[in-house]
């Protein structure tokens, strides 16, 4: 038996299928503009996949706010049409098949913890680290929603008077910044440009680069303070960059040296799924959600 796994995103829709533990069959499509259109579009994949495999399931990673109770995505995202109707429902009834949603920062968390670099643990933080800052608190191996279904939504955080943690915290944000400075527009340069500056000497990069692991380091320290997780896994496109994890652990240091009372280091730790993460993690979330963990 296999389960048909579905990452939803703004630009394109990911899928695979979960088969003998390993994800096979990968493939995309571009993101329909309407929901009958992207219903469509699921079913054909759906019933190509059948021609393979047997389904027992279909497992969806997606934006925005996932109401399990309700059965429906709530919150806001960059595909309107997929919130605050029964999607559960009339995807079941055109698939012939259970179906499960998760967010998707909760969703590359519990890949994660699943069988990435927390498969050990069972409080974890999943910090994703892109435009701005998202993420997971994930609790004996599940998430955590809270009762607004806003739990690991750290980049609300306030790091100074008004300023929030997605606001201060990310590469995008430092090029942004850097771009002021500069004169520039804020799209003639990007993190990765400021992060190759400031290696190359320039002052105003080297300047904004220490800001961008003050203000991530101060961030990561509070969330851990919170919520005494035993790791927290990085992720987001900067989780890539070399030499990330290094200066993070260097700056948590000179933190803790630096304030009066502390009880432990953070543990900080890079993802281990990158482009397959939320499809790993739905599929874990289908299996949690049907009790097929003991059969996986």
């Amino acid at each position: 038996m296999a389960i048909l796994a579905f990452d939803i995103g703004g630009s394109a829709v990911k899928y695979g299928i979960w088969n003998e533990d390993q994800l096979i069959g990968k493939d995309k499509f571009k993101t329909p503009k309407t929901w009958e259109e992207m219903k469509q579009q699921l079913v054909i994949v759906k019933k190509n996949a059948e021609k393979n495999v047997t389904l027992e399931g279909a497992a969806f990673s997606a934006p925005g706010a996932v109401n399990q109770k309700a059965r429906q995505i709530e919150g806001v995202s960059a595909i309107e049409y997929l919130h605050f109707f029964p999607i559960y429902d009339e995807l079941e009834e055109a698939f012939d098949l259970p179906v499960s949603f998760e967010n998707d920062a909760n969703s590359a968390g519990l890949a994660e913890v699943w069988k990435g670099s927390a498969k050990d643990n069972d409080t974890v933080l999943f910090v994703v680290i892109g435009t701005g800052i998202g993420g997971a608190v994930i609790v004996n191996k599940e998430v955590h929603h809270g009762p607004h279904l806003s739990g690991g939504e750290f980049g609300f955080m306030l790091l100074n008077e008004t300023q929030s943690f997605s606001e201060l915290g990310t590469a995008v944000r430092m090029a942004m910044r850097y771009a002021d400075r500069k004169g520039l527009s804020h799209d003639e340069i990007d993190g990765k440009q400021v992060f190759e500056l400031a290696e190359e000497g320039d002052p105003v990069a080297k300047e904004e680069v220490d800001k961008f692991y003050s203000y991530l380091t101060r961030g990561l320290y509070n969330i851990a303070y919170s919520f005494d997780p035993e790791k927290i896994i990085i992720g987001g496109g900067v989780s890539n960059m070399d030499g990330l994890l290094d200066r993070l652990n260097l700056e948590m240091i000179d933190l803790l040296n630096r304030i009066k009372y502390k009880i432990f280091r953070p543990e900080l730790e890079l993802c281990t799924f990158r482009n397959d993460a939320n499809l790993i993690g739905a599929v874990y979330n289908f299996l949690q959600k049907n009790d097929k963990l003991t059969s996986d």
